[in-house]
């Protein structure tokens, strides 16, 4: 049977190096000291993530004709920040489902679920170390060092009704898609690619994840529970500035203006509010034109793609914006 997803089609590809990824995750997220780290670390790496920012890595490795076994180092690597930052932002977040189960903060405590976000954190920089590559820790430091400052700008401005689509970029570039440009980025260094293949690399990674980002947002509000694994409407509820809301706004009149000012400013919540603020977005075509944007994006990864030689596994990365979009589309 053909492999219609680009993310089928990686997971095919690099089904030998994703076993290899797995084992060395479950060995490095072992504690003989402290049982409830491998307890809550499972609960999440297990739940059915599609594990794409580990097989970005890997993909750019082999594109780059990488002749290193660090390739594998630095995919477990990635996927470790990745389910650090899912375990803190939980918390931040007050969340109760992830991947359509309960939440570790939810099952354990809050205290757990930082505690073995920063023990992943530690044991990433571990694998970075091992590879002797001190240009892929720079690249991954500054991934984990912007997630955070990514995620407390999107604390800091949360419930904030002016905030700007600019802001908006700058917390999307932090949380998510440092993360992406990096695993991308990483995989041609490792690989000692040209630097004009690794800066589309990277290039092709931010724009990704932007455009991922973008599309859970609007996904957020216009798609189907069983898609997202969480609740339609949750960014509504938690009060998040995202962009469906944000391009809402500039068009409000003040009687909206005031019913944003109840809901989101102060968090005076009533049965109805979000069918209502549903409508309000779809009168000012702020659905439309969030998906606008998450397919501008998209493109854009598609361009810095373009410029690196084909092959299989650049095509399938060509498909892969698409893809990511394709519900929205």
């Amino acid at each position: 049977m053909p492999l219609n997803k680009p993310h089928d089609q990686l997971a095919n590809i690099f089904i030998d190096d994703m076993e290899a990824v797995n084992k060395l995750i479950k060995q490095r997220m072992a504690s003989k000291a402290a049982p409830r780290i491998p307890e809550v670390t499972a609960h999440l790496i297990d739940a059915g993530g599609k594990r794409l920012r580990p097989m970005l890595t890997l993909a750019a490795a082999k594109m780059c004709g990488n002749k290193t076994p660090y390739h594998i180092h630095l995919a477990a690597t990635v996927e470790f920040i990745h389910t650090a930052t899912l375990l803190h932002d939980d918390v931040v977040d007050e969340s109760q489902h992830r991947r359509g189960r309960p939440t570790a903060n939810l099952l354990w405590d809050n205290q757990s679920s930082v505690l073995v976000g920063d023990y992943l954190f530690s044991r990433s920089f571990q694998l970075m170390v091992e590879t002797g590559n001190l240009r892929v820790l720079d690249i991954l430091a500054n991934a984990s060092a912007t997630i955070a400052e990514g995620e407390v700008l999107q604390l800091t401005v949360a419930q904030n009704l002016n905030t700007s689509e600019d802001t908006y970029l700058k917390v999307v570039r932090g949380k998510t898609a440092a993360l992406f440009g990096a695993a991308c980025k990483v995989g041609g260094v490792i690989s000692s690619a040209d630097e004009k293949i690794i800066d589309a690399l990277a290039a092709y990674g931010d724009a990704l994840g932007i455009s991922f980002q973008i599309t859970d947002d609007l996904l957020d509000y216009a798609g189907e529970s069983s898609d997202l694994g969480k609740s339609v409407g949750d960014d509504f509820r938690e009060r998040k500035m995202s962009l469906p809301l944000i391009k809402v706004l500039t068009q409000a009149d003040q009687k909206e203006k005031d019913f944003w000012i109840r809901t989101i400013e102060k968090g005076e919540q009533q049965d109805g509010d979000l069918d209502y603020a549903l409508e309000l977005m779809i009168k000012h075509d702020a659905l439309e034109a969030t998906r606008r944007d998450a397919l501008y994006w998209a493109n854009k990864a598609k361009q810095a793609m373009n410029t690196l030689p084909e092959s299989e596994i650049r095509n399938t990365l060509m498909d892969l914006p698409d893809y990511v979009v394709r519900r929205i589309t």
